[in-house]
């Protein structure tokens, strides 16, 4: 969407347009010079301001001097005419938090060759908009002072941060001759779980004099999944009992309803057609029909809580990295695990038994976002029909009222056992167990942003 800007007030369009441009300024100066040239760039500041009074000092000799040589430094790099194509060879999924390598091969389209290359993959832009800009307060600005509140410096860091999807360090490429090529390996860091967007290249060719570099950008854009963060977990037993499941196993694998092969018999009325045996009745000469049993497994329920009035939330995303850890560590074998969360609409998604793997709940929680002004109770219809057939209820939430334990309630009410795991800051109070009713074999625990992973270790 376009931003408009005649909505928003003069003084958030200038402090909008003079952010960006530092931003964009800082980035191409980080690029643009070597480190020796950055030293040079450090010395002339140093000189201009030693130099002031050229007849106190020669400083400004050395000002002259090094002014000259980044300048001719630019000039050159200037005539500078690299040409590159490249290819990028990425993996599947990377992880939140994790270093992934993967390798780009850079094409010299020129008839000279290059040496002392260097190469840096572009991801996304992490500059917000301008309607993100006005509109978006960051968590700790209430708390500030008057001047930050006003300028909004703070809030344009948080909001480059709360964008920036991963970073790519630079390398060194290897000599490349006319009309060749060289292969590169990158090392990339996601730090937010989504589509992680790589809008092309940038080959860093150095001037003679090793100070500035032409940027010779190369459009290949390029999309990588990043799974959410996922910790591990101990050992340990999700509530509930195996339950008949409509299907039976030909649930994960057919469509309409179906039951476990049990063995063949003779036909009788009203058996349907569909279940005739018809290789057994050529060979015997007489009706034959397959007979099935009905079978019970575990199915349990990972309820995720996407209800939270800020559009980035840290306790939304370690809610669903607590997710991605128990869809990984739930056997689904010999079970199923349903997915259920609200977003533009109410979704479930499956996995086991041959109907899917964790792999899938996790591409599915890697782009699953919160869902503002929605009340939770839209959530209830989705649980309630499939409560009958969950063997237990794993609940994930990043708050406790009245509507979550009403949900809870509901739970324990239709003989399903739960397990509600909560997601608080450490500032929040502690809930206290015995107030909330929970049978045997239900279980509660509250963990802390922060310490997560020490938290579930009392799984």
């Amino acid at each position: 969407m376009k931003s408009h800007p005649q909505k928003h007030p003069l003084i958030i369009r200038r402090l909008y347009r003079n952010y960006r441009g530092y931003s964009g300024m800082m980035q191409w100066f980080r690029r643009k010079f070597s480190p020796a040239g950055k030293i040079v760039i450090v010395g002339m500041i140093v000189t201009a301001c030693l130099g002031v009074d050229t007849n106190r000092t020669v400083a400004y000799q050395a000002f002259t001097f090094l002014a000259s040589l980044l300048l001719a430094s630019l000039i050159a790099s200037r005539f500078s005419r690299p040409r590159f194509s490249l290819s990028r060879t990425l993996p599947r999924f990377g992880s939140a938090g994790e270093s992934l390598e993967y390798s780009v091969t850079l094409e010299n389209l020129g008839s000279a060759g290059q040496q002392s290359l260097k190469y840096l993959d572009v991801p996304e832009d992490p500059r917000p908009s301008l309607d993100v800009f006005a509109s978006t307060p960051e968590p700790l600005e209430k708390g500030r002072n008057f001047v930050d509140r006003f300028f909004k410096f703070h809030r344009w860091i948080w909001l480059v941060e709360r964008n920036l999807r991963a970073t790519i360090e630079e390398r060194e490429v290897p000599p490349i001759l006319a009309k060749g090529g060289a292969e590169v390996r990158m090392t990339l860091k996601p730090e937010r779980r989504g589509a992680l967007r790589i809008t092309g290249g940038t080959a860093l060719c150095p001037d003679p004099f090793g100070l500035s570099r032409k940027l010779s950008r190369i459009a290949k854009p390029d999309k990588l999944l990043i799974l959410p963060k996922r910790y591990p977990l101990p050992p340990f037993e999700l509530p509930g009992a195996m339950r008949y499941q409509q299907g039976g196993v030909a649930l994960a694998s057919s469509v309409g309803e179906s039951e476990e092969f049990a063995s063949l018999r003779d036909y009788r009325q009203g058996d349907p057609l569909r279940r005739i045996h018809w290789k057994s009745w050529a060979k015997v000469g007489r009706p034959i029909v397959k007979e099935y049993q009905a079978e019970f497994f575990v199915r349990h329920a990972l309820i995720l809580d996407t209800f939270s009035d800020a559009a980035h939330s840290e306790k939304f995303e370690e809610a669903v990295s607590v997710a991605a850890s128990l869809a990984c560590s739930i056997d689904t074998q010999d079970s199923l695990l349903d997915l259920l969360f609200v977003g533009p609409k109410a979704y479930c998604f499956t996995a086991g038994r041959g109907l899917g793997q964790s792999e899938q709940l996790l591409e599915i929680l890697a782009s699953v976002e919160t869902c503002p002004g929605e009340p939770f109770d839209s959530l209830d219809g989705l649980v309630v029909r499939h409560a009958a057939s969950v063997s237990g209820c794993v609940c994930v939430f990043i708050a406790w009222d009245e509507a979550r334990r009403a949900m809870v309630d509901k739970l324990r009410g239709l003989n399903v056992p739960v397990m509600v795991l909560l997601i608080s800051n450490p500032v929040d109070p502690r809930i206290d167990r015995s107030e909330l009713k929970l049978a045997k074999d239900d279980a509660f625990l509250q963990l802390d942003t922060g310490a997560i992973e020490e938290g579930l270790r009392q799984l």
